[in-house]
């Protein structure tokens, strides 16, 4: 929210008060409090009818500083409050320091600094003393607007070439510099500024992200008001916020994450091409039994097929049961796809249709959400006098889960968790919390009930949703998608660019309607786009109003999907090595190339392509005719299709068919390469080869996973004069090497073959 009227004035009714001179410091072993008056005090009369502002400075965590300004205390805190890995603020994280009118908080490798001599501020810095970011003298505030709003305002200031990144999944400019963004969940689609996962967390081209602990609005204006400051302001007594420390990004989502929740690790399988029925199209099993035979006659190997939403009746989502007119037989129609070695996913909603007997059924129980006279919350938006369901409500929660878990007991193995970002604010909730923290908060305590249900039915590593909303803390409930895009090539740069920013926000995994879900694409929009969705973490044909199946969009969308689809079968022995060190670490399977190359200007601003994982660079083809432009960092690399080596920092301008994609791998990888192209989850081992690029340094450590992310071999591969040399630990299973140049080739342990 803006408050000022340019430099010097304020908008017409705001009054603010900024923190200017401290009037007292209490200093503890872990953290010190500030009392800071808003006006200079030249005599005692000063202190007088005058607010004061507290700010507390702690460590929650190594590496991670807090600063919670407040200025009236006693307002009651009635939740919900992100759950934190550090949940007690005072825990001892940090130590302080006092010289003389200095005091420092130190965490790690990062130090806040407060000089009491001079002009109200803060100073962020670095292991090395080098500052990262400060509050200026109008950087801490508080003000009430002509409606009588009270709003804490926080910033922090921007350096010279500065760029600030992530704030959740957002489809306007991937660097979010000159921007406003409101933390406010909204189903507003991909082509606009509305946002389905809001997370109030940004990342910094200089090595420092900084986190809002507030679960409902924050506004940010990221230099939109103050060109060079971030502000973020809550409309509350109280706000607070951490800086973490990097250096690098990966340090800063490792930090952040560890804060606000590492993601699970998926199931491998889910990692394989899911398809779907769409959604408003006419499909019955003999509808579904076509489009999984279609699949298997022309080789294209599919893993998880999804119901969506009319396998219920019209009118009554969700009452969950199957509409008996179209699938009458749905045991028998699950358990038929099942032995087919398919996994089954189904569309589900927070929400109860009035027709729904569920509806009379939460009514009864206290169940669905209601408005502070006693009504049942309802409109007839989406569905007709539709409820929404309180999860809040322990008791609402089992009531779910025993519906879902119905759907499980038939055979059903994963849910795609839609919607959960049109939650109303003039309601009461079970638990008595603030229904402006609710709004955005409602997807958490949503997607958490239904993934603890599939771990508890499932188990542990078998649990996987394919959910749209989320805030902080959501990236442990994987899997997101990038909601409703058009079916165009913009919709698709736009998808990619929510991704990225996601990404950044401490989402390790990712996904998107390949060919787009509103309309039906362009044959070439369609091809384009399956290279991409089967380079994302996670792979899904979905639409709106017409199939996606390949075969709808001409005989060479069936040899483009069917190629990448045997092309990521193969990567998963590397691929999902990157998603176990996504769940271990926080860091995100898809990356910005900001993420791998933050040295290299060049690679702040890069929105059309991206690292997926460490060592391979995908850049999509928006166009029709194939061309393409991107930038491949320093090094040689190795296209991964053709063999072509290209050497950076260079940009380049190639023309591709439909069955191509730059898809370039590093120097000094090596890639573990999978012999089964026709599943996800297969024995990775078996047949494994080990793909050798470029000369490489000292050597290169390569883990192949098992199923459950834990290592299943580890291989050393070092390169010098006499050739290649691989040492294996875990394992006496045979394995190939291969070396993607002219060069010789020494035998290791186990079996070796050159090809």
């Amino acid at each position: 929210m803006k408050f000022t009227d340019g430099f010097w004035l304020m908008r017409e009714g705001v009054r603010a008060s900024y923190a200017t001179e401290i009037r007292d410091l209490r200093v503890e072993d872990h953290r010190f409090t500030a009392y800071a008056a808003v006006k200079r005090v030249a005599a005692r009369g000063d202190t007088l009818n005058t607010p004061l502002i507290t700010v507390e400075c702690f460590s929650p965590a190594e590496g991670v500083i807090g600063v919670r300004t407040t200025h009236h205390a006693g307002k009651a805190r009635r939740g919900p409050d992100f759950a934190l890995s550090a949940d007690d603020a005072t825990a001892p994280s940090g130590t302080t320091r006092r010289d003389g009118a200095v005091t420092e908080l130190t965490s790690g490798p990062l130090t806040l600094r407060m000089d009491g001599d001079g002009p109200w501020g803060i100073t962020f810095l670095d292991g090395d003393g080098k500052r990262l970011t400060r509050v200026d003298p109008k950087g801490t505030a508080f003000a009430t607007t002509p409606d009588g709003v009270h709003h804490m305002i926080a910033q922090l200031a921007l350096d010279v070439g500065e760029n600030v990144y992530g704030l959740g999944e957002r489809f306007t400019p991937y660097v979010k510099n000159g921007q406003t963004v409101d933390i406010w969940q909204a189903d507003g689609g991909t082509s606009s500024e509305l946002a389905y996962k809001n997370i109030p967390f940004y990342l910094s081209s200089r090595g420092y992200g900084v986190f809002v602990n507030h679960p409902g609005k924050v506004s940010f204006e990221v230099g939109s008001e103050s060109v060079g400051q971030v502000q973020f302001s809550v409309e509350d007594q109280s706000i607070e916020y951490y800086v973490v420390a990097g250096p690098t990004p990966k340090d800063v989502l490792s930090r952040y994450t560890a804060l606000t929740g590492r993601p699970a690790l998926p199931p491998a399988w889910s990692f394989g091409l899911w398809l779907t029925t769409s959604f408003c199209t006419s499909y019955d099993e003999a509808t579904v039994t076509s489009f999984v035979d279609g699949m298997a006659e022309r080789g294209i190997p599919l893993s998880v097929f999804h119901f969506d939403c009319f396998w219920m009746r019209e009118y009554q989502w969700s009452d969950f049961l199957w509409d008996p007119e179209v699938f009458p037989d749905p045991e028998g129609m699950l358990a038929r796809l099942k032995e087919r070695g398919l996994r089954v996913s189904m569309w589900i909603n927070p929400y109860i249709a009035q027709k729904s007997a569920l509806f009379a059924e939460g009514a009864e129980h206290g169940y669905l959400v209601r408005r502070p006279n006693g009504d049942i919350w309802q409109w007839d938006l989406w569905q007709p006098g539709m409820a929404l369901v309180d999860f809040t409500n322990p008791a609402a929660r089992a009531w779910y889960d025993d519906k879902l878990r119905a759907l499980l007991d038939q055979g059903v193995d994963c849910f795609k968790t839609d919607f959960g970002e049109r939650i109303p604010t003039d309601v009461v909730w079970h638990d008595g919390s603030d229904p402006e923290r609710m709004h955005n908060y409602y997807a958490q305590i949503y997607n958490r009930t239904v993934f603890e249900l599939l771990e508890r039915e499932r188990g542990a590593g078998e649990a996987v949703l394919f959910a749209r909303s989320a805030t902080a803390g959501g990236q442990q409930f994987p899997v997101h998608w990038g909601g409703d895009c058009f079916a165009s090539f913009t919709a698709m740069a736009e998808s990619l660019r929510g991704g990225l920013s996601l990404s950044l926000s401490g989402f390790g995994f990712w996904s998107h309607d390949i060919g787009g879900f509103e309309g039906t694409p362009d044959p070439a929009v369609f091809k384009r786009w399956l290279a991409f969705g089967l380079l994302s973490s996670h792979s899904r044909l979905h639409g709106n109003v017409s199939y996606r199946v390949p075969w709808e969009f001409g005989e060479e969308a069936v040899d483009v999907a069917r190629k990448f689809t045997l092309l990521k079968h193969r990567l998963m022995p590397y691929l999902y090595g990157v998603a176990a060190e996504a769940h271990r670490t926080g860091v995100p399977m898809m990356r910005p190339m900001l993420a791998e190359f933050p040295g290299d200007p060049a690679s702040r601003t890069l929105d059309r392509q991206y690292m997926l994982g460490p060592d391979l660079l995908v850049a999509p083809v928006f166009t029709e005719d194939g061309e393409v432009e991107y930038y491949v960092p320093e090094g040689t690399w190795t296209s991964l299709l053709t063999g072509e080596r290209v050497t950076g920092p260079a940009w380049r301008h190639e023309t591709h068919g439909f069955d191509s994609v730059p898809l370039l791998v590093r120097d000094g990888a090596v890639l573990p390469w999978g012999a089964d192209d026709q599943r996800p989850d297969g024995d990775w081992l078996e047949g494994l080869t080990l793909r050798v690029f470029g000369p490489g340094t000292g050597g290169t450590t390569v883990t192949v996973p098992d199923l459950a992310g834990d290592p299943a071999a580890v291989f050393r591969v070092v390169r010098d004069t006499s050739g290649v040399h691989v040492t294996a630990e875990g394992t006496d299973r045979a394995y190939r090497v291969s070396v993607e140049e002219s060069g010789s080739v020494a035998e290791g342990s186990g079996t070796v073959t050159v090809v």
